[in-house]
């Protein structure tokens, strides 16, 4: 089911860039000096090159906040998990107490007659 929905998703998606890539080939100058253009502080490329980096960017920059704000779980995860590990460890040594008690002989004491 996974992957149909993933297929449903991704091969439009890929044919969508792709038709914008082909579409979107003219080299088109991003100059990063609003007030003039022709200051030499420019990039010329395809359009389609600083559409999908900015999408690019977009992404990336959306996988890192989130996994900035999922901080907080990953710390409490491993909190827990040393927390288990310690639980763990303690319940394999009482079990292991407990089978050397079982297998040491009991004495009985009878009353003296």
């Amino acid at each position: 089911m996974r992957k149909l929905v993933a297929g449903l998703l991704i091969v439009p998606l890929g044919l969508v860039l792709v038709a914008l890539a082909v579409v979107n080939r003219k080299p088109v100058t991003l100059s990063l000096n609003p007030f003039d253009s022709d200051a030499g502080f420019g990039v010329e490329a395809p359009l389609f090159l600083f559409l999908l980096g900015a999408f690019a960017l977009g992404l990336v920059l959306g996988g890192f906040a989130t996994w900035l704000g999922q901080g907080k779980w990953r710390v409490m995860a491993r909190a827990q998990a040393r927390e288990a590990s310690t639980w763990r460890r303690q319940a394999d040594r009482l079990e292991k107490e407990l089978e050397g008690a079982e297998a040491r002989p009991h004495r009985v004491r009878l009353p003296a007659a």
